[in-house]
């Protein structure tokens, strides 16, 4: 919706009428208005298009996802490098699907641009691992896996990680 900095610049303005506020005496107004400037720093830190397409696709709504990308005109200079990285794994997610040559590219970007969670991170490994099983590099595949394997610590992939696990056996 706005530029990174835009939001940073209004958090501060309306932090500037909080305390305005808190000087008149109306104690509640300026809790309100407080709050209402945590929710431009909140979006600052979390792109709210980003959190959308998340929901999305959640949802299984892919179409969904990808409209609410789209949204985002220029992500390397509207977003920060967490939030570029989190727009190149839905992209990579959403492109798993049809194209692996595009979503091999935007998952190698969005874990050289850093992942937050180790959960999303360990996911996108256990997708560009199932890629490079999918274009017969067998060596690739498994080092991607032995590193998702590590980032996986509650074992919420183990089921998928498997799966792939046996598939490597069969080439």
């Amino acid at each position: 919706m706005f530029h990174k900095n835009i939001k940073l610049i209004i958090a501060l303005l309306i932090t500037v009428w909080a305390g305005f506020e808190f000087y008149e005496g109306h104690i509640m107004n300026g809790i309100s208005i407080l709050l209402l400037a945590g929710l431009f720093i909140l979006f600052y830190f979390k792109n709210e298009f980003i959190l959308l397409a998340f929901l999305q696709l959640r949802r299984q709504n892919f179409e969904g996802a990808k409209k609410w990308l789209r949204y985002i005109k220029n992500p390397s200079s509207s977003l920060t490098k967490k939030q570029e990285g989190y727009y190149n794994y839905l992209h990579g997610i959403m492109l798993s699907q049809t194209n692996i040559t595009q979503a091999e590219k935007y998952l190698r970007k969005a874990i050289r641009l850093g992942l937050s969670m180790n959960h999303d991170l360990a996911m996108a490994k256990l997708q560009l691992a199932g890629i490079a099983m999918t274009k017969r590099r067998k060596r690739e595949a498994t080092t991607l896996l032995a590193e998702a394997k590590k980032l996986d610590k509650h074992g919420m992939l183990k089921e998928q990680m498997q799966m792939l696990k046996q598939q490597m056996k069969k080439i």
